[in-house]
């Protein structure tokens, strides 16, 4: 029987990329912080290149595990696996070495290397979804056609035929990316509480309100739109925040204070809590101003993105490879450093000034280590065949 199976089926490859890359990103980002004389000074900043990478790289690699391995299941066709799935995550590794400036790649040949991820992702999960008609799913591959937009703004932009594209690419990534969590939150989250939570004979009725849920859906909607339309705007501020009220509004809707004793499932409800809180820090910054809330843009992807990744990735690596749905102790630990650098990279700067490099350092540390567990507790699972000999 073939012990190593890194290729059996979407989330294997691509969680495991994701749980690395978070590593290497981090740590380059603080060394170059810290020394930025070793980055190379005609290359794209490093600034762009770190938010790009996290956004292109990390998230992107987390997204397509996610959704190789929803797809199947939504459709009822077999694993994307062996060399469609290969070819898939080297073309992801291709554009992440084409993108890191000290290997002095020609600028439009990374660029080009980079955009190819997207559509080619996307073309690999279209036409089953067409072909199962499962119309309530196609909002997934136009998402990834909208990233797919962006990071071409970002690329026009590195390349200096647009001006200020690096920045208003990641501003319209990180709220397509909002948008993702909020589409796959609503479905993922009541479902998973009540199943998780049904084990201990507590049986939940988690029916959200229609109004709320619709609400939600069309103000994260919105947020894309006030960024595009009045971005930094007071107007704008007051879109996110009233999305803030109503993430939260529909987050108490699913009873997360019942779960404390299941990781996996609490977990789920910070992260979308995090989202929440952004939404109204963005909102309070751009309306008052106020310090405290100034570092809205790491409460998204430190606090909401990475902790909805940290949560869903193990959760689906335990599920589609035959294990019991229980976390060990080491990722509780990392889910707490995982909102420890959250916490720390969001207000410590308003609170303690002076201490913005070490704040930096406990961070990117907590980072690190948060992932780093994450790697070493499931690299064995996602690169062993199933518990239950299934194949897959």
């Amino acid at each position: 029987m073939t012990r190593f199976v890194p290729f059996a089926q979407g989330l294997r490859p691509f969680f495991l990329l994701a749980g690395v890359d978070a590593i290497f990103n981090m740590a380059v980002w603080l060394i170059v912080y810290f020394r930025p004389d070793l980055w190379p000074a005609a290359a794209l900043p490093a600034m762009y290149w770190h938010g790009h990478e996290m956004i292109f790289g990390f998230i992107a690699a987390a997204i397509a595990g996610f959704l190789l391995t929803a797809v199947p299941g939504w459709t009822g066709r077999s694993s994307y696996a062996g060399v469609p799935l290969i070819l898939l995550s080297a073309l992801w590794l291709a554009g992440r070495v084409a993108m890191f400036a000290p290997l002095g790649v020609p600028p439009v040949l990374a660029a080009i290397i980079d955009l190819a991820f997207f559509p080619a992702l996307a073309l690999s999960l279209t036409p089953p979804l067409v072909k199962a008609r499962k119309i309530r799913n196609f909002p997934f591959p136009l998402l990834l056609l909208a990233l797919f937009a962006a990071d071409l703004v970002f690329q026009l932009g590195s390349l200096g035929t647009l001006d200020m594209g690096e920045h208003i690419s990641l501003s319209i990534a990180v709220d397509i990316i909002s948008i993702l969590i909020v589409i796959v939150g609503g479905r993922i989250i009541p479902a998973f509480t009540k199943s998780g939570l049904a084990r201990f004979r507590a049986n939940l009725d988690l029916a959200s309100s229609r109004t709320v849920e619709y609400m939600a859906i069309a103000s994260i909607v919105a947020v894309l739109g006030g960024d595009l339309a009045a971005p930094l705007s007071q107007l704008n501020g007051a879109i996110a925040l009233a999305a803030g009220v109503l993430q939260a509004l529909r987050l108490a809707q699913w009873q997360g204070y019942r779960t404390v004793r299941e990781p996996l499932i609490w977990v789920l409800h910070l992260g979308y809590a995090w989202l929440a809180l952004a939404l109204l820090l963005k909102g309070i910054w751009l309306l008052a101003g106020c310090p405290i809330a100034e570092k809205w843009l790491h409460a998204l992807t430190v606090g909401a993105f990475a902790t909805m990744i940290l949560a869903v990735m193990p959760r689906a690596a335990l599920g589609h490879t035959g294990r019991p749905l229980a976390a060990p102790p080491s990722m509780a630990i990392g889910y707490l450093l995982l909102t420890v650098a959250a916490l720390v990279r969001v207000f410590a700067p308003a609170l303690a000034p002076a201490h913005y490099g070490t704040e930096i350092v406990i961070a990117g540390a907590c980072w690190i280590a948060a992932f780093g567990l994450f790697v070493v507790v499931y690299a064995p699972i996602l690169t062993r065949p199933r518990a239950d000999h299934r194949s897959g």
